[in-house]
This record gives structure tokens, C-alpha cells and sequence, in this order.
């Protein structure tokens, strides 16, 4: 089993990472400073604690100006590289929220976020001074570096994880659309992917925005185009029917009022075995025949029903295939699927719902007995 990420800060990582300071400020108290991180509770602190307590480690034994204590980080910071270093940006968030700091502290979080990320520190600041920060976030969104780019979009993301939610983006993401709109076709990928995200968040709370800007955006620009269909995920999997047509999906319904017009002519879905341990897995396999016609452009999803700690369903829908195919052919597809118990979520037994869902309109169901892990 890999080792929790919070093992990133063991005992050499201190004292390494506390030498290059000590280079930095040769009076820097390298021992005390070991021991301050590695006190108390240190061994049950998770990865995002432990780099907290770094950083209140480092605001007692750096000089206690903040400015003066950024000098010495900033005489280190590029051999401070990847997630572990998240402190160096935290260090701003917990010392340099200070009015008087912030031509400072934005300076630093532009420059931290090059070597490790500056997403989570950007978030108190946009809580305290929204307005500030989101003409700070334009003018970042405009940098020649995608770190720096890819900080104002990831930083307003509604909904980042790991990280404090954005309340008022979440009521209201209108302040977001000119950032995102000045990044909607960005060269690069690290950047694209956080815009893309950016959408998805703001979907789950206001679909009609995104899909207006979906529609507003589509066929601008390939990088664009790829953008949207990313950060629309969410709204493709509930089979939003303005997405669905912008994505060229073939109906599954007619007009209101109209008689539904099926997608399949014939739909059949089997779990083999149908008795299965947690820990095991199972094969899905769907056959179908297609409506007569032109060529259809389809997203096949399974969906399984999950059965939750208090005994109740959650669906959670799993991607078989996502092309066009020709009116009137026969399509099979399996998927070999794993009950095991994830760390995003663990299995109960229970008798298991599975779905077959073409365009999002469910074209077959079987079941499956979920028991508990074999003994053996």
C-alpha cells in the first residue's frame, strides 16, 4: 500500500528543508525549528496540518517583519518545488492578510505559486476583499507565466477541493465569466484544465450560466471548444438537453407534447456473476439495436445505484462509449467493474441496482447481490 502523502515531511524533509533556510539566515535556529514542526501531535497530523504547522514553525523562528521573513523565503523558493512546498504560499495566507501587506503578499503568491501552488492561499483574501482580489485576478489572468495564469482561475474556482468554498461565488459567479472569458482560449493545457473546472463547479449550482456561455463560446476556437466540453461534464452526464444538442447528441425524446422517439429499438444489460463479495468484481455487458436513420452520435454510461451507509441508493454512472455510430447497427460493449472500497468510497452490502443510460435516457436495468467481503 503507498505510504499517505503526509509521509512527504518526514524527519530528512525537515532538515533539509530548515538547512536551506539556514542558508538563507545563517542565525536561523535549525534545531528549534525541527523540534517546533515534530511537537505534540505531529505523527496524527494529516498533510495539510503538518504543512500548517511548518508554517507557524517558520513565523517563529523567520524574522518576525513579515517582509523581511518573505526576503529569506524568496532567496530559496526555486529549490522548493511540488506539493510539499505548499507552505511557502500558506505562509502568506497566515502572516500576510494585513492590509498594508498586500502589494506584498500578492507579489509572493504570484511568485510562490511558479514552484508549488497558491490556490488555497489566494481564498482568504477573496473572502476579506472580493472586489481587490478579483481585479488582481485579472491581472494575473494576463501573465506571460500558465502558473500564474492557472492561479486566477483555480483560485475562484466555487468549489476547489481540499480548500474553503467561495459562498459568493456560489450565489453569484458573474465576477468569474471575465476572468474565465480572458483564459477561454489559453495555450496552455495546466491552464485550460483549471477553466475547465472552473465551469464544472459553477454548473452544479448555476447550469443556465454555463450553458449560456457554452453556447456563447462554441466554435470560436478549438482550445475553446475543448474547453467547454470538459468543464460541461457534469451537465452531460444529467443529459441537459441545450448541451446535448450543442454537443450534437441524438435526441432521445421528441418535442414537447410529441410521442417519445427511442434511441434503441432493442436494449439488454447483464452483471455476470450476479452474487458478488465486496473486493471482487463483476463484468457489465449491454447489446443494442439502434434506431433506423442517419448515423447517431451516442454517450453510453452504466450506471450503478450504490448502496449507502443508512441503507439508501446513490447512482453513480461509469462511461462505456462516446462516438457516433450508424442507424440501424447492433452494439455490444462490456466493462469489467471492481467493488472495492475506495478511499472516495466504500461499499455496503446490499442488493445493487445497474443501468443501462443511452443520451441519458435509461434503456435497461439488471441487478446485482452485493455481500460482504469473502472470509477467505
Amino acid at each position: 500500500m503507498a505510504e499517505p502523502l503526509k509521509a512527504l515531511y518526514d524527519g530528512l524533509f525537515i532538515e533539509n528543508f530548515g538547512a536551506m533556510v539556514r542558508s538563507a539566515l545563517p542565525t536561523f535556529d535549525l534545531a528549534g525549528f525541527a523540534a517546533a514542526v515534530r511537537a505534540g501531535e505531529w505523527e496524527e497530523l494529516a498533510l495539510k496540518a503538518r504543512s500548517r504547522r511548518i508554517t507557524e514553525a517558520l513565523g517563529d523562528f523567520l524574522p518576525s517583519d513579515y517582509e523581511a521573513a518573505l526576503d529569506v523565503l524568496m532567496q530559496i523558493d526555486s529549490q522548493c518545488r511540488g506539493l510539499p512546498y505548499i507552505f511557502f504560499p500558506d505562509f502568506v495566507e497566515v502572516y500576510g492578510m494585513a492590509p498594508e501587506h498586500f502589494d506584498r503578499s500578492m507579489q509572493a503568491l504570484a511568485r510562490f505559486t511558479r514552484y508549488s501552488t497558491g490556490e488555497f492561499a489566494v481564498r482568504p483574501f477573496l473572502l476579506a476583499e472580493p472586489e481587490r482580489m478579483m481585479q488582481q485576478m485579472l491581472i494575473w489572468a494576463d501573465d506571460e507565466d500558465e502558473h500564474v495564469r492557472r492561479l486566477a482561475s483555480e483560485g475562484t474556482r466555487p468549489r476547489l477541493p481540499w480548500a474553503q468554498a467561495l459562498p459568493m461565488f456560489k450565489r453569484d459567479p458573474q465576477p468569474i465569466l471575465p476572468l474565465l472569458d480572458k483564459l477561454k482560449a489559453d495555450p496552455s493545457l495546466y491552464v485550460r484544465k483549471s477553466v475547465a473546472n472552473n465551469l464544472n463547479d459553477i454548473a452544479k449550482d448555476h447550469p443556465d450560466v454555463v450553458v449560456a456561455l457554452a453556447q456563447r463560446w462554441s466554435g470560436d476556437n478549438p482550445l475553446t471548444d475543448w474547453i467547454i466540453r470538459r468543464g460541461c461534464r457534469t451537465l452531460v452526464k444529467q443529459a441537459n438537453p441545450a448541451l446535448m444538442e450543442l454537443f450534437g447528441y441524438a435526441a432521445g425524446e421528441g418535442e414537447e407534447g410529441e410521442e417519445r422517439v427511442p434511441l434503441t429499438v432493442h436494449a439488454e444489460l447483464r452483471a455476470v456473476p450476479a452474487v458478488v463479495h465486496i473486493g471482487e468484481e463483476a463484468r457489465f455487458s449491454c447489446e443494442m439495436k439502434l434506431r433506423d436513420g442517419d448515423a447517431l452520435k451516442l454517450r453510453i454510461e452504466y450506471g450503478i445505484d450504490f448502496i449507502k451507509a443508512s441503507g439508501k441508493p446513490s447512482q453513480k454512472r461509469f462511461l462505456l462509449s462516446d462516438r457516433e455510430y450508424g442507424g440501424g447497427a447492433e452494439v455490444a460493449l462490456s466493462r469489467v467493474h471492481r467493488f472495492a472500497d475506495l478511499t472516495t468510497r466504500k461499499h455496503y452490502p446490499g442488493l445493487h441496482r445497474i443501468t443501462l443510460w443511452v443520451n441519458g435516457v435509461q434503456a435497461a436495468e439488471t441487478e446485482l447481490q452485493l455481500e460482504e467481503a469473502d472470509s477467505k
